[in-house]
Formats: structure tokens, C-alpha cells, sequence
């Protein structure tokens, strides 16, 4: 199929040509989190067709968004990844979810949930409660990997000189681990609440590793 475009002379209109169709920047999401089998997109995509997904796929290996590859053996399954480029657009969604948030409101009854789906939120509130520039918390104890867990899922935040990041699942070694229900997770992702407010509160409860005190996370 050729590649549509607006054919304007924009960088806006180009940005578009390559992720303005829908599903595309909801695929960067998934794969934002780490390399993905076909079956676990679309597990993680409910309401996309099969022809759609492999369609927008092949997409985004022909603009360098994503590539396909095969894992060694045992498993020799193939899996998507983002490209440097595809990346590169972790902003674009996280100012995308800030400017949605207004428009979220109550969970309807017919929305599916995906812990995964809180984190490109989350990314800012932890990287802002966690550090102080320096790679260090605001109580002096570096915490490099937060895992968070919430009744859908588990997914883990490695705050870094590179920025922040995230996985799909739980984490080997979290420095912290912090579990809530969605709609706590909901409220600190779309700067409803502090992360501190939901400590001091309860409705984030706090896992430790030995040697941390509780004031290291709530200052």
C-alpha cells in the first residue's frame, strides 16, 4: 500500500503522515515497555483487528518506528521493538496524556485497563518525587528502579542519566515497591494527588528494601 500524506511542507504534517493513523501511538505505548510478541500487542490492544494490527505494523517498520526480530532458541519467536525514532516520541505521549487527563473522568463500565497503560504518566511524577537532579532522592538515597503494582498488573520505572523508562512486569531488585488500587494510581499519574499525599494517606502502601527507612520516600 503507498504511503499516505498530507503533503505539506510542516514538520506537524509530517509527524502525522507517520503516527497520524489510529492505533499507531497507542502500538508505541505497548512497545515502549520493552520488546513484544504479536499475540501480547494484541492481547494489550483490545478492539484492534488482526488485519489492522499487522497492517499498522508494517507501517511502522517502513517509517523506522519499530523493527521485527527473532529471538535466539529456545524461544526463536519473532518480536517488535521500537527504533531509536519510534523512541523518540516517549514525550509526545506523555504531553498527549497530560493534555487527555481532563477528559478521563470516572472509568466507564465498557473501558478496559492495563496496569502498563499508567506509566508513561507515572514517569514524571516518580522521576520528579525520586530525584533531585543529582541521581539521588530528596532524602539521599538513590532509587534507580521503583516497581509498581496494582490489582491488573505490575509494571516497574528505572529512573536514570538517560531519562526515564519503563517495563512491562514486575522488576528483579525494585529499590522500592509501591502497590494501590487504579484509581490512586490514576489520580498521582494525572497530577491529582502527590505521590507523598498517597503514602502520608495509606492509599499507597510502601515495600522497602532492608536498610531503607520509611521518611526516604515520603519527604
Amino acid at each position: 500500500m503507498p504511503r499516505r500524506s498530507y503533503d505539506q511542507y510542516c514538520a506537524v504534517a509530517r509527524a502525522l503522515d507517520a503516527v497520524g493513523d489510529r492505533w499507531t501511538l497507542l502500538i508505541v505505548r505497548e512497545l515502549l515497555g520493552g520488546s513484544r510478541r504479536y499475540t501480547d500487542l494484541h492481547a494489550d490492544l483490545p478492539g484492534v483487528s488482526t488485519d489492522m494490527l499487522a497492517s499498522r505494523l508494517k507501517d511502522m517498520e517502513r517509517d523506522d518506528l519499530v523493527l521485527r526480530r527473532r529471538l535466539a532458541p529456545p524461544g526463536a519467536a519473532f518480536v517488535y521493538e521500537l527504533t531509536p525514532r519510534g523512541h523518540a516520541l516517549l514525550p509526545a505521549l506523555g504531553a498527549l496524556a497530560d493534555w487527555g487527563a481532563p477528559a478521563l473522568g470516572e472509568r466507564r463500565p465498557t473501558d478496559a485497563v492495563r496496569a502498563h497503560w499508567f506509566a508513561v504518566p507515572l514517569l514524571a511524577r516518580l522521576a520528579h518525587h525520586f530525584t533531585d537532579g543529582t541521581g539521588g532522592t530528596n532524602a539521599g538515597r538513590v532509587v534507580g528502579v521503583v516497581g509498581i503494582a496494582l490489582d491488573e498488573g505490575e509494571f516497574h520505572v528505572t529512573l536514570g542519566a538517560d531519562g526515564p523508562a519503563y517495563g512491562d512486569g514486575p522488576a528483579e531488585r525494585p529499590d522500592v515497591r509501591l502497590r494501590m488500587d487504579t484509581a490512586t494510581c490514576a489520580d498521582v499519574a494525572y497530577d491529582r494527588l502527590s505521590l507523598a499525599e498517597g503514602i502520608a494517606s495509606g492509599r499507597i502502601a510502601v515495600t522497602l528494601p532492608e536498610g531503607m527507612a520509611d521518611g526516604q520516600v515520603t519527604a
